[in-house]
């Protein structure tokens, strides 16, 4: 064997320990950087689920404002479980044909069809949108004594009821309080929700409307509603 041929032969030999090593060290390398992503995935999750549990647990602070304005940052709870005949719904929260209080209120019309067949027709206001009592979102809302909000009827005689709590699931409201159904008047009148003696430590649904197709005239209902807020 020729010297050449030995040189030859030695960096070969060189060359495919090098690549071996170095897929050795990119191996490990990839090795660490997982561990590193899925170590800080787990603790990403863990912040982020401590603070969703925070924040379903929050204390509310009074006055709790539901509704205040189109956009306020003083609104809690959103309105998004519509239910019974949902489709014959129509909802304004921008409403600026004269609201009771600030520069908007929010305008609902039903129009009494049985659309999904259920011949009624409501909304909740929910937290987080949504919630069904299938995941922890509830306000401990203990020390409101009342719940106030205005209304009024496009035409007068609407009849609708409207409630604090009710929504049910594995996390349940801890209490349900209606005012039965109310004959609205033409002009802005304040309602009050007595919640003295109710168990608020953990509310989901945080206000709700509901309507009978029975008490709805041909043409539908059209009402609004403006300052609804817990109040000490």
């Amino acid at each position: 064997m020729t010297r050449k041929e030995t040189y030859d032969i030695i960096f070969l030999e060189l060359r495919s320990y090098v690549n071996f090593k170095r897929r050795k060290e990119r191996r490990r390398e990839v090795k660490k950087i997982l561990r590193l992503l899925i170590l800080t995935g787990a603790v990403v999750g863990l912040i982020s689920l401590s603070a969703f549990e925070v924040q379903a647990q929050r204390k509310a602070t009074f006055p709790f404002y539901i509704y205040k304005d189109k956009l306020s940052r003083g609104n809690h709870y959103c309105p998004s479980g519509w239910m019974g005949d949902y489709s014959a719904i129509r909802l304004n929260d921008n409403c600026k044909e004269d609201p009771y209080k600030g520069k908007t209120c929010m305008k609902w019309t039903y129009s009494g069809e049985a659309t999904e067949g259920a011949s009624w027709a409501g909304v909740f206001w929910q937290n987080p949108p949504n919630n069904w009592g299938k995941i922890k979102g509830g306000y401990d809302l203990t020390g409101a004594k009342k719940l106030t909000f205005w209304a009024r009827g496009e035409k007068g005689g609407e009849i609708v009821e409207f409630k604090v709590g009710g929504i049910t699931g594995d996390y349940s409201d801890t209490t349900e309080v209606t005012t039965g159904p109310i004959s609205l008047t033409k002009d802005w009148k304040q309602y009050t929700i007595d919640l003295s003696d109710e168990d608020l430590s953990y509310i989901s649904g945080g206000f709700c409307w509901v309507a009978s197709a029975l008490d709805v005239p041909e043409g539908g209902i059209t009402f609004y509603l403006d300052e609804i807020v817990y109040e000490k």
